[in-house]
């Protein structure tokens, strides 16, 4: 399969030198086209950076990343913004600051609501919908503009059960509706990791430490001969 994203030896850090917090470090890794790849690791390990940095909203402070220009991406963040503005319309907006019409962008944002199960509510508030309603309004977003790699930071962190099963079932739908579309996501939930991903990514302190299959990582022989840190922190997450 065709490498969607590449990462050599990229680097982040926050701050100057003397002061400064190194949030990711000699990070390499290349992401093809169809996978499903989760970020595991500890508050503060480099999950959300390395999401930001892969989807350019971060520069590396050295290193570099290669994107597919051809690729459309999209990015679910744990609280989505919204605008003050109708669910319909925020969906659309995006569109039309691609260049569509409004017409045709209001069409196109109306036919993704159905996809995620909110076409009842295209004319209220998007602020006065529940943080699940808002996370569909955001998957909304991304299959209006046909995202093949899509980065989810957290997205069910904050969502009470119902929802959280509602959203990541939609996340699924979305993964298998278009060949080869590209799941990139951060995690602390493991029986999520283990139902959306097929490889994952344990960091550390702003290293990664291990990538493996999703049945590897899961596979307590292998993580205790091999990544030992890994291991500790599945058992930890497990408990």
């Amino acid at each position: 399969m065709s490498v969607v994203l590449e990462t050599l030896d990229a680097a982040v850090r926050y701050g100057t030198r003397a002061r400064g917090v190194q949030a990711l470090d000699g990070v390499s890794l290349r992401v093809h086209a169809g996978e499903r790849v989760a970020l595991v690791g500890a508050n503060g390990c480099g999950k959300s950076t390395l999401l930001r940095l892969l989807h350019g909203l971060l520069a590396p402070t050295a290193g570099a990343v290669l994107r597919d220009p051809d690729t459309t991406q999209a990015m679910l963040f744990q609280r989505p913004h919204l605008m003050r503005l109708s669910v319909q319309s925020n969906v659309a907006l995006g569109l039309w600051l691609r260049g569509q019409r409004w017409s045709q962008a209001q069409a196109l944002a109306a036919q993704a609501l159905q996809r995620v199960g909110l076409e009842a509510l295209a004319a209220r508030s998007a602020h006065k919908l529940s943080g699940g309603q808002q996370q569909r309004v955001a998957l909304a977003r991304a299959w209006a503009l046909e995202a093949r790699v899509l980065f989810l930071d957290e997205p069910t962190a904050s969502l009470d059960p119902h929802a959280k099963r509602e959203v990541e079932a939609l996340v699924g739908d979305y993964a298998r509706a278009r060949a080869n579309t590209t799941l990139v996501f951060a995690s602390h939930n493991l029986g999520q990791v283990k139902r959306l991903a097929s490889r994952v990514l344990y960091l550390e302190q702003g290293r990664m430490l291990a990538d493996l299959s999703v049945q590897d990582f899961f596979d307590s022989s292998v993580l205790s001969a091999h990544h030992p840190q890994a291991h500790a922190f599945v058992k930890g997450e497990s408990v």
